[in-house]
């Protein structure tokens, strides 16, 4: 689910900064740009951390 959502938001960000190249109107200011992307990064982080502690988890057990 929020890699789904890191996903959604890189690509809002990706998509504004294109348009923002090819002279069209891009829809996000300087500000709503940095925080989208950060929060994309934040949403990605969430989700690396819950595959590793899962994984560890895993291999806690097996080795039990």
């Amino acid at each position: 689910m929020s890699m789904g959502i890191a996903v959604v938001l890189f690509v809002l960000y990706f998509l504004n900064v294109s348009l923002g190249a090819f002279g069209t109107a891009a829809f996000l200011g300087d500000v709503s740009e940095m925080l989208l992307l950060a929060v994309s990064g934040l949403f990605f982080v969430v989700t690396i951390l819950k595959r590793e502690a899962t994984a560890k988890d895993s291999t806690d057990k097996s080795k039990s």
